[in-house]
């Protein structure tokens, strides 16, 4: 199962790009409300996420992959949630993968999550990632996918897809969507 964690604050476009294109590769994500389905994004848009944080049962269907989109206060509100994370941990500790876009890396960095990786996250943040500074948009180091921002929401759902169901099929859904 792949959990994309909905705080208030987050960003809409680096939530809902990586879950569309997951989804269209095939794979089960499933959106998970911090503090309960209905989320509201830095925008605005309110959203009725699939579950909330606390129907989560990472031993009943464990986590592939989590991610973790940006925004503020949504990277906040992330980072002060114990459930999200006892999932990035549980996650990483059963040999899954763990996605943050934008300010989230530095929640990973804080957790001290980053240490011995290479990252990137939205500028102004590389300082609280503890670890080298990647040079890409988006960019793959062990388990961990790491991207700048919404301006690069769907190379970051599509580097996941690549990491979970190979670069052939990320190729075939960037064709379909006509993304160069």
């Amino acid at each position: 199962m792949i959990y994309v964690f909905l705080a208030n604050g987050f960003e809409e476009v680096e939530a809902f790009a990586p879950v569309d294109l997951m989804r269209r590769a095939g794979l089960n994500v499933q959106t998970v409300g911090v503090g309960g389905r209905t989320v509201t994004g830095s925008h605005g848009i309110c959203t009725v996420a699939d579950l909330a944080d606390t129907e989560l049962n990472l031993q009943a269907e464990p986590a592939q992959l989590v991610v973790l989109p940006g925004g503020l206060p949504g990277t906040t509100n992330l980072e002060a949630s114990e459930i999200v994370h006892q999932a990035v941990d549980t996650c990483l500790a059963q040999g899954g993968y763990v996605g943050a876009i934008c300010a989230a890396p530095s929640v990973l960095g804080h957790w001290g999550i980053l240490k011995g990786h290479t990252a990137v996250c939205y500028p102004g943040f590389e300082s609280e990632l503890g670890c080298a500074l990647g040079d890409a948009s988006v960019v793959q180091s062990g388990k961990i996918t790491t991207a700048k921002g919404a301006g690069v929401a769907i190379d970051f759902g599509l580097q996941l897809v690549s990491v979970l169901c190979g670069p052939e099929k990320a190729a075939q859904i960037r064709s379909a969507i006509q993304c160069p």
